[in-house]
């Protein structure tokens, strides 16, 4: 099917950094959010995208405006579902709040629209079975920050339909994605690998290996990664990083129990830069 009106339920991060590159794509997009607060915020955040392309001349002014009036901002759901072709859900990463979402908007969106999640490890198979129909969901997983990055892992879970592959995938594609398919498994591909890295470098930490900005170095430096695990984790959130250890560990077995000290810093309410302290500090929050 054709897809126009896209939907994205969660005006966080993630849901308005997807929401931006659906208007980017072309697409007449709405962010939902119960928070109004939430829904100003995504707003001014998309608006700073927008003009920082501006500046940077990779977006012409006639454009930027394009894009910004494609977007709309509703604490609506019911009444942006009925309208949308596509409906990308970017909750928090906790299985019961998704499955109720799904459940609700299978009352409410129209029965040829399509549903994707964009969940980092989480089953989407699980996520279909409160859908009358499982087979109009997908995994879309995104990557942050969504402007800058251009994967997007393309989740086909147990009675996923190909129809429902091809219109994300080429949902993707107009979001200028580059995207890879991926049968349903914990973790998928990059949460997986990353999780594991990550969950070492916790351990190396806490042994007394090496300080922080000493393995963020030697990765960046020694691997030619682009941030080190360190970095990586306080922008994603230490508590979404250990969401996903739980799971992963839970699923695939005792090589992904979470470092203790990974729990202690999310005890302490070091959740990373959201909230101005990770395994860094971030004065300005």
């Amino acid at each position: 099917m054709a897809i126009e009106r896209i939907l994205v339920i969660g005006a966080g991060t993630m849901g308005h950094g997807i929401g931006h590159a659906a208007a980017v794509g072309g697409y007449t997009v709405t962010i939902q959010d119960v928070s109004p607060a939430s829904l100003d915020k995504a707003r001014a955040a998309v608006e700073k995208i927008v003009q920082k392309g501006v500046e940077l001349g990779k977006t012409k002014p006639d454009e930027a405006q394009k894009i910004i009036g494609r977007l709309s901002f509703t604490p609506d759901r019911e009444a942006a579902a009925r309208q949308a072709d596509l409906i990308i859900e970017a909750a928090p990463e906790q299985i019961a709040i998704k499955m109720e979402i799904f459940a609700g908007l299978d009352r409410m969106a129209p029965e040829s629209a399509i549903f994707a999640s964009n969940t980092s490890a989480l089953s989407i198979t699980e996520m279909a079975g409160a859908l009358s129909r499982p087979a109009r969901l997908v995994g879309m997983h995104f990557f942050n920050p969504v402007h800058k990055m251009k994967l997007v892992e393309v989740i086909r879970a147990l009675e996923s339909s190909p129809a429902a592959i091809e219109a994300v995938t080429e949902v993707a594609r107009r979001m200028g994605k580059e995207t890879v398919l991926v049968r349903e498994s914990p973790g998928f591909v990059t949460s997986r690998v990353n999780a594991m890295i990550g969950n070492e470098a916790f351990c190396m930490l806490q042994e007394g290996v090496a300080s922080a900005p000493d393995i963020d170095k030697a990765l960046k430096l020694g691997l030619n990664h682009p941030m080190g695990p360190f970095e990586l984790v306080d922008l994603v959130g230490l508590d979404t990083r250990l969401s996903v250890l739980e799971f992963l560990h839970k699923t695939l077995g005792e090589k992904y129990r979470p470092c203790p000290l990974l729990v202690q810093y999310v005890k302490a309410g070091r959740l990373g830069r959201k909230v101005g302290k990770g395994v860094f500090e971030y004065p300005e929050k």
